[in-house]
């Protein structure tokens, strides 16, 4: 090591020399997760509403799930998919396939992150379909690899001064009030024939049928807002695929594994997916991801056309059974459900004391937001104007930490989003909530 480090902590040394591309929501050294906390080295220990960003969703070093990842390390850490079979890859599917939204989703292959599962659903549907284009949302988040930030629109930095991106992308609105230009009380069957309008206009005017591979969305949009899509937006792009022989893929990378109260979100439409990506709470920390699909349609690949070093690793697809098995014996939705109606009831009573303030409360299950007011909208939306205070958004989130709770922004709009342990208690949730509420009144009351 350089001599520098001789008179400067090991921590603040490292720091200086962290690639600047990186951006942290605090300065602090993580030094242990424990189910719903995170210690620091400066003796924080903080109360985490997110989960490494949906990941730890059975909280942090759960006992069985890393017990079970530790177990695996003496018996066989790196087994290459494609020199052979190992048992937990295979043990993994069996665990995974009671849990499918629709049975007929039946061939598995797992890599390690939500960007390579996106990619290679990009992949599989241009050479299942023979064809090239691919219609993403606007707000829409899939990821930093190069297919991956092509048709992630949340936000520019992700592919700000890397153009050209992957050709043969385009986009049309999701259903959010905010890419239609609509106010807030807007009604959810405007919102959603505005947007299947605006598909139909790009299926006639930008990217025929005949070119179109796939239609990619996040059920309830990530990192565009934390916003649920309406069952009839699902089940329209669902028909406007059927009609043109188009794929859907459904990316529930955030949103699956119980997030959202059911094991993945796309089952309270009803909709099938012909490709679905899960990655974060897969494994409960193990970089994992799965894209599942369908076996009549995973057998127009030829081997070898999917692959990768690290894919499906033995140690990572260990822990996701053990999170399977988890998630009933602990009778985790139920608990997601119930620990859900509290959040909403904190976070609606915060709206109603606050109505000017802030514009919704939304989200499903235990991925739910607050945005607030901001002058990006006061046009459309006369109600929630220009005289609510600047930057709520991570003003509140900044406060929430200094009272010992990590909380996350998101999007483009002053949005915060909570991302709690899934099997989080009920005294934890009511701790989370009250720092919240504390948090927004004091910022509110400063301007």
């Amino acid at each position: 090591m350089s001599s520098s480090s001789s008179t400067t902590p090991l921590a603040e040394f490292g720091k200086k020399h962290v690639t600047k591309g990186l951006g942290q929501l605090t300065s602090g050294v993580m030094t242990k997760g424990q189910g719903s906390y995170m210690a620091f080295e400066d003796g924080r220990n903080m109360l985490d509403f997110t989960t490494g960003i949906g990941v730890t969703g059975l909280g942090h070093c759960h006992p069985k799930i890393s017990g079970a990842a530790a177990a695996q390390c003496m018996e066989l850490v790196h087994g290459q998919c494609s020199i052979a079979y190992h048992g937990p890859y295979l043990r993994l599917i069996e665990a995974l396939l009671p849990m499918m939204p629709d049975k007929s989703l039946d061939s598995f292959y797992f890599w390690n992150s939500g960007s390579e599962g996106v990619e290679a659903a990009i992949k599989m549907s241009r050479i299942i379909t023979k064809k090239q284009n691919i219609i993403s949302m606007q707000g829409g988040y899939h990821g930093r690899t190069f297919g991956a930030m092509a048709v992630t629109k949340s936000k520019t930095i992700y592919s700000e001064g890397v153009a050209p991106l992957m050709p043969g992308v385009f986009q049309i609105p999701f259903p959010y009030w905010h890419q239609l230009g609509l106010p807030s009380t807007a009604s959810e069957e405007q919102i959603v024939q505005q947007c299947l309008y605006q598909l139909e206009l790009v299926l006639k005017q930008q990217s025929a049928p005949s070119d179109t591979a796939a239609i990619l969305i996040e059920p309830v949009l990530g990192e565009g807002g934390y916003i649920p899509a309406p069952a009839a937006f699902l089940k329209g792009l669902r028909e406007v695929c059927d009609k043109n022989n188009i794929l859907l893929i459904i990316d529930e990378v955030q949103c699956g594994f119980g997030r959202t109260g059911t094991n993945f979100y796309i089952e309270n439409s009803g909709v099938k997916p012909d490709i679905m990506v899960v990655a974060k709470g897969l494994a409960n920390g193990f970089p994992l991801s799965a894209i599942i699909s369908r076996t009549e349609l995973t057998d127009k690949l030829k081997p070898g056309q999917l692959g990768g070093t690290y894919a499906g690793n033995a140690v990572a697809c260990a822990a996701a059974i053990a999170v399977t098995e988890v998630m009933k014996e602990e009778k985790i939705l139920d608990n997601v459900n119930t620990r859900a109606e509290e959040l909403y009831a904190c976070l609606n009573a915060c709206r109603d004391k606050h109505p000017s303030i802030i514009v919704e409360v939304r989200g499903k299950g235990l991925m739910a937001a607050v945005e607030f007011a901001s002058p990006a909208y006061s046009i459309y939306d006369p109600v929630h104007n220009t005289t609510a205070p600047k930057s709520l958004a991570s003003r509140v989130a900044r406060r929430c930490i200094d009272k010992g709770m990590l909380l996350l922004t998101t999007s483009v709009y002053e949005v915060i989003r909570f991302i709690p342990p899934l099997n989080i208690s009920q005294a934890d949730m009511q701790k989370g909530c009250n720092i919240f509420a504390e948090a927004l009144d004091e910022v509110v009351r400063e301007g």
